[in-house]
């Protein structure tokens, strides 16, 4: 007929270029099976979030981590994974074999098998999500949060290499500009995708592109799998899943993903039958600061803090223990929307911003993104904090740098359009800390878990400033931080086998249908429950990328 789009066929679809996506689509070329990849973004958007990453890797019992003196294992990374996920729910019956499968991944061949591709760590391992509570509670019980040399580039580089190897033996071919609208399905089967062509578009990576349609495509083939991520970039959907245990939802919140990571695709897969479970469950950031040089709209950056800065809500009340930086990411957001803002401060001193301050993202961590020896071992022995910290505080709107605690407080209430914080509690609360410094036994929780972190070599090198009073002059100036919501991931997602295989409404497997990464919740439809124990989200891409490969390439036979 006039005018009908002719469907091209392949093996396998993977819809979003994504890092979940590389990781299926190189899978699938290996395996000798034809695979073609479309995104809605450009070719300069390939790798997607990933990109952007600070390239944090959850391992267990790696050599990095037995050079630096960590005893881990897999019943302790179990015990921490289960402990932070709280599966309480039926839907967490694929999540939870998701998850033992993922940590025996982590404490396996996942090292090995990156390693062999070329990617490498960086040698000191990361303290995150230190947790707080019982040993059965949240948290990590040991560092376990592994750098990329290189960062999320790092993470990217080698399928982005396997992709275009298996590009030139024509097994693989990207569609970009390609905005898949529908699934194709016959007899209950998914068997292809079609949609839009996008008008070209060269914008830098990261910035909003056109939507402008200048035609349309159609794809057959005999599986699909969606890899195209999630919610991060679309407020209002944000807003529409948030879940009453946490709050009202904030008025204002930042966001750490672009503004394309919208759940379009997860929508239009939902209403196709797919079993779309945990849509409540979300990982967003508490230490959000609004990007001065912003590449996305309402570009948020989080810092990555040590456990030194003191944490006080929008009325100038110190959070409780164990809700310092660094400890528990859900249970601070849940806090800080109970007060009634939806924002809060920290105040620390130049000494501990130069030694505990790390901000994500790869563009924000040249040293590392750029494999720099040279600039890294300058993290140690600078005066300042690193050049991309020192630029937030002297032009980020959220920071304010002054001598005097009365001037800090004083221009702290400017900043946030109030007079909430009363300069005696706040300096109260300084004072109390400051006092506990003296000796090396103390009550405040917060002074414990700085004794704890220099305890550990890693923190104690570059992550941890000597213990020093707030108010002491030599170690300022002072510093303080507006603290904003800064979206970033989605924990649920679509329920999946161990396969990637995606199940209906029904219950059923829906044939030819796979998710991964981010739209399945990083496998499963919700591997991590509640709680993130960090550096599982590249890894929760690379693994459930991979399974849904190999085993979409034994089924197109």
């Amino acid at each position: 007929m006039e005018g009908e789009t002719m469907a091209e066929e392949t093996d396998v679809v993977v819809v979003g270029a994504g890092l979940s996506g590389l990781v299926a689509a190189t899978e699938i070329a290996d395996a000798g099976k034809r695979v073609i990849v479309v995104d809605q973004e450009g070719e300069q958007s390939i790798g997607g979030q990933a990109f952007w990453s600070f390239g944090g890797l959850f391992l267990v019992d790696s050599p990095e981590q037995r050079r630096l003196g960590i005893k881990d294992s897999f019943d302790l990374a179990m015990q921490d994974w289960i402990g932070a996920a709280g599966f309480d729910r039926d839907e967490d019956f694929w999540p939870r074999q998701w998850a033992e499968a993922y940590v025996a991944f982590a404490a396996g061949e996942k090292r090995d098998w990156l390693r062999a591709m070329g990617h490498r760590i960086f040698p000191v391992v990361g303290w995150a999500e230190r947790g707080g509570y019982d040993a059965m509670g949240h948290g990590n019980s040991v560092p376990r949060f592994h750098v990329t040399w290189g960062t999320g580039p790092g993470i990217v580089e080698p399928f982005e290499r396997r992709a275009r190897e298996a590009m030139k033996s024509g097994r693989l071919s990207f569609r970009f500009r390609h905005r898949v609208d529908a699934l194709s399905i016959t007899n209950r089967t998914v068997d292809g995708v079609s949609g839009a062509v996008l008008a070209p578009d060269t914008v830098e990576r990261g910035k909003s592109s056109s939507r402008n349609v200048v035609g349309e495509f159609a794809l057959k083939a005999q599986a699909v799998i969606v890899a195209s991520g999630g919610i991060g970039g679309n407020h209002e959907l944000v807003r529409q899943n948030w879940p009453k245990r946490l709050g009202d939802p904030p008025k204002f919140m930042i966001s750490g993903v672009p503004e394309h990571v919208d759940g379009r695709m997860i929508g239009i897969t939902e209403k196709s039958g797919a079993r779309l479970i945990n849509r409540d469950r979300m990982w967003h950031y508490v230490e959000g600061i609004q990007n001065w040089n912003p590449i996305w709209p309402r570009h948020g950056i989080r810092i990555l803090p040590g456990p030194s800065s003191m944490w006080f809500d929008a009325t100038g009340t110190r959070l409780p223990a164990p809700l310092f930086p660094g400890s528990d990411t859900l249970g601070q957001l849940k806090y800080i929307m109970s007060t009634g803002y939806d924002y809060s401060w920290f105040i620390l001193t130049q000494s501990i911003i130069k030694k505990e301050f790390a901000l994500s993202g790869s563009e924000q961590n040249p040293d590392l993104t750029g494999k720099s020896w040279r600039m890294t071992l300058r993290r140690a022995t600078n005066k300042g904090a690193p050049a991309p910290v020192e630029a937030f505080k002297s032009h980020g709107v959220d920071f304010i740098v002054r001598d005097k605690i009365e001037d800090l407080v004083a221009e702290m209430n400017k900043l946030a359009g109030s007079d909430l914080l009363k300069l005696e509690h706040i300096r109260m609360q300084i004072e109390a800390r400051d006092r506990e410094i003296a000796n090396a036994y103390v009550k405040d929780a917060q002074v414990m878990n700085i004794h704890n972190a220099r305890r550990y070599i890693g923190d104690r090198l570059i992550r941890t400033a000597s213990p020093h009073r707030i108010l002491d002059p030599a170690q300022g100036p002072l510093i303080a931080v507006k603290l904003n919501i800064l979206t970033r991931k989605t924990l649920g997602g679509f329920e999946t086998d161990l396969d990637s295989r995606v199940f209906g409404s029904e219950g059923s497997v829906i044939p030819g249908l796979y998710a991964v990464g981010e739209a399945a919740g990083f496998g499963g439809g919700g591997v991590h429950g509640y709680r993130s124990l960090e550096g599982t989200f590249l890894g929760g891409c690379l693994f459930s990328g991979r399974n849904a490969g190999r085993a979409a390439a034994k089924a197109v036979g």
